[in-house]
């Protein structure tokens, strides 16, 4: 995996952040070994332990349950914190306030391609257009505990580390519009890229040059 100090373009990104991003990356697609040493790198490096919270919570969105239950089994154990009692979006009577959430921050994330976005995906099953809304916008992605820029950098690092193209594509766009600047857009690719095989990266390349503001 990636460390705190490579590549140099990180340089961009404070150091919680890029602890950040390196954790994104390592429950993505680490072994139990380096997601150890993530949990024990956002530590000492100052990361804001809600953020890893909510970070942990968002990637079973991205990297599925089984990665997203070994990271929070991880950071319990290296971080000595315990598990909220309760917490405000367990109740699914909430479900219309996530839809309501879901509706704002997704529009926010996809721009101009909001409505074309949904009409795509309700045409492959409109159960995905509903899920996508109201549990992944909705009631994960609009939590308060993590800003949405800072969401999206963690998912530009992770949709990489994957070589889901498609997807980073979509959220390269997304972390702009949600308030990344081009240089933290490309410092999360950068972070990303040690991960990926050669050919990918230079995909990623192709592909931010062509989002890349101008």
């Amino acid at each position: 995996m990636p460390t705190p100090d490579a590549p140099a373009s990180i340089g961009l990104l404070d150091r919680p952040t890029q602890e950040l991003l390196l954790l994104a990356a390592v429950i993505a697609v680490g072994t139990e070994v380096t997601l150890r040493a993530g949990m024990a790198r956002a530590v000492t490096g100052g990361v804001n332990p809600v953020w890893v919270e909510e970070l942990i919570l968002q990637s079973y969105l991205f990297a599925g349950f089984p990665r997203a239950l070994n990271a929070a089994r991880e950071w319990r154990r290296v971080s000595r914190r315990a598990a909220p009692r309760s917490d405000p979006d367990t109740d699914p009577r909430d479900a219309a306030a996530w839809q309501q959430r879901g509706e704002r921050t997704c529009a926010t994330v996809y721009g101009h391609t909001y409505s074309r976005l949904r009409a795509n995906v309700r045409e492959l099953h409109p159960a995905l257009e509903a899920w996508m809304i109201t549990d992944g916008y909705g009631k994960v992605l609009s939590r308060p505990g993590l800003e949405l820029r800072l969401r999206e950098l963690c998912i530009v690092v992770t949709c990489a580390v994957l070589e889901q193209d498609r997807q980073l594509h979509a959220h390269l766009h997304g972390a702009l519009n949600a308030g990344a600047s081009p240089g933290e857009v490309g410092a999360a690719l950068a972070l990303a890229t040690p991960t990926v095989s050669p050919e990918a990266a230079r995909r990623f390349a192709l592909l931010w040059n062509r989002v890349r503001p101008a």
